[in-house]
């Protein structure tokens, strides 16, 4: 059975000046490394909708899924020329009525306000080849919303993103990694072809796509865990 490591980023940055939880923002250098790790080993970089059929067992290769959560600034200022120097695609995904916002809904707990991506630079970042995926229209707990509005942050995230692209939007990630059936049916219902989670451990191939597992990446993250969390069972013990 093929296994399809699905890196999770959020900040490609330095860490601010009394931020919590700092182990979310990897350096830009360290982003580098990574990267370059990742062509060492073999492994090609792709977005979510690039890495389908290894996900669906319908092709076989060393594959790595890398996706951003989100939509910070930092991820097209920092890593997408890195992306584009080793020749990778990325999903980015993007709550889609924070454009140009910032990160209001964990802005106290972190101590740190974070700048979004606004429209133009969404569209920057597809255009460059990139993929545009949907985190939501607000960000939040999804198995506490009643039925009208999870169709309605989930689908209406969807609506959003494909009016400001003119693409198709078919990859989805869970705010906070909140779900249960209620929630994961809804994503497939609203046309999604894939969701993430993070919920730990590398994806294999013919996994329910819309409950996929992820390897977070962080800032603590360093190159010898960094090759342990893709070529062995580290991460999926953690699950």
């Amino acid at each position: 059975m093929s296994i399809i490591p699905i890196l999770m980023y959020h900040n490609i940055n330095c860490p601010p000046q009394g931020a919590r939880l700092r182990n979310l923002y990897v350096r830009k250098n360290a982003f580098a490394r990574q990267m370059f790790l990742l062509r060492l080993l073999g492994y090609r970089g792709l977005s979510m909708s690039a890495a389908m059929p290894y996900l669906r067992g319908e092709k076989k290769g060393r594959v790595a899924v890398l996706t951003f959560d989100d939509g910070y600034v930092d991820t097209l200022e920092n890593a997408l020329p890195i992306l584009q120097k080793n020749g990778f695609s990325a999903t980015c995904y993007f709550i889609s009525q924070r454009s140009g916002q910032y990160n209001d809904w964990d802005a106290a707990a972190l101590n740190v306000r974070k700048a979004l991506m606004n429209d133009e630079q969404i569209r920057a970042w597809h255009a460059a080849g990139m993929e545009v995926g949907a985190h939501s229209r607000t960000h939040p707990h999804l198995t506490n919303c009643a039925d009208a509005e999870l169709q309605n942050e989930i689908a209406g995230s969807k609506a959003d993103l494909e009016t400001l692209t003119g693409s198709v939007v078919s990859q989805f990630c869970y705010p906070y990694g909140d779900l249960d059936e209620r929630v994961s049916n809804a994503a497939k219902q609203a046309g999604f072809d894939a969701a993430t989670t993070t919920r730990r451990g590398r994806a294999r191939a013919g996994d329910n796509p819309m409950q996929l597992r992820r390897i977070l990446v962080s800032g603590s993250t360093f190159p010898h865990l960094f090759i342990l969390k893709l070529l062995s069972g580290y991460e999926d013990k953690r699950g």
